[in-house]
Order: C-alpha cells, then sequence, then structure tokens
C-alpha cells in the first residue's frame, strides 16, 4: 500500500503508464518517509557520513526535490517565490524547527502538491520552468524515481547503522 490508497506494482502492471509511475514514486516516497518510523529525534538527526546527510536531512531533502520537480518545473516559479534553497546541498541542512514531525509534514504536504500539479498532465507534456530547459514529465517521473530510489537506499544504510548495535569485540 502506498500514501494514497491500495495500488502497489503489482496491481497496476495492466494500467496506463503514467499510472505505473505515480504507483512506484508513491512507493518510495512511502518508503523513504518511514525511515523515520519509531526512531527518536536525536537518532533521525544523527550524524554518521562525512556529508551532512542524516535520516531527517533525507525526507527534507526529499521535499525540496517534489518542490523543485512539480513545483519550479510546472509552474515555472521560482525557488524563491516558491521558499526552498537555491541548491541541492542546502536542503539536507537542519534547523532547530525541524523534527520529525513538520518535516515529515512537510513532506506529505509536498507530495499532495505534487499529485495535484501533475495530475491533468500527460506523460509527453512538456514542464517548462526547470533550469534545464523544457523537459517531458515522463523524464521527470523517471527522475524522480532515480532520486528517491537512490534517497531510500542512504536511507535505509544509515536506519541500519543507527538500529543495529556495534559488534562486541573483546578478547
Amino acid at each position: 500500500m502506498n500514501q494514497i490508497g491500495t495500488a502497489t506494482p503489482e496491481s497496476v502492471l495492466n494500467d496506463p503508464l503514467k499510472t505505473q509511475f505515480e504507483t512506484f514514486i508513491d512507493e518510495h516516497r512511502a518508503g523513504l518517509s518511514a525511515c523515520l518510523d519509531g526512531l527518536t529525534e536525536e537518532q533521525a538527526r544523527r550524524t554518521l557520513v562525512a556529508s551532512p546527510t542524516t535520516l531527517l536531512g533525507l525526507v527534507k531533502h526529499a521535499t525540496f526535490v517534489e518542490r523543485v520537480w512539480f513545483d519550479e518545473a510546472i509552474t515555472c516559479r521560482s525557488r524563491r517565490e516558491i521558499g526552498i534553497p537555491d541548491t541541492p546541498g542546502e536542503s539536507f541542512l537542519l534547523t532547530d524547527e525541524d523534527s520529525i514531525d513538520t518535516v515529515r509534514r512537510a513532506h506529505r504536504e509536498a507530495c499532495a502538491a505534487s499529485r495535484r500539479a501533475a495530475a491533468d498532465l500527460q506523460l509527453d507534456d512538456l514542464l517548462r520552468g526547470n533550469r534545464r530547459g523544457p523537459l517531458p514529465l515522463r523524464w521527470v517521473y523517471l527522475h524522480m524515481l532515480r532520486e528517491l530510489a537512490q534517497h531510500c537506499g542512504h536511507a535505509d544504510i544509515l536506519r541500519e547503522q543507527i538500529l543495529t548495535p556495534a559488534p562486541r569485540t573483546g578478547l
């Protein structure tokens, strides 16, 4: 099950390609949000790699990505107008106001806005607001799948590091 209903990749096998893309994207959106399940605020903010990547930061970044690809690209509004950072790297940075609840809420809202923005579009419709130039919705969906899949993998590894006790060494 994904965030918007009972569709699973298996259940949409014979559905239109757009429905298949949306189902896979929603599955990855839900998976990334689920990386925060059962964690404390400290665990969600824990830095385990050299970059500022944290589990909470990954979900915050995914919110930025949603807004870039489904707000900026579709509406042609600037990042300043949308209220998002200029660069992807900045989108991982956490503030004191960021919590599991606030970041998840922003992510859910961004995903819902993305679905609404793309609802009436066809896969070959061109989105004119991206910095790369006009791109078809199909390309954006493929890019989102790649982006979300990468970050779900990052989240799996970070979560495993947080929840798995270090092996005991002893003589």
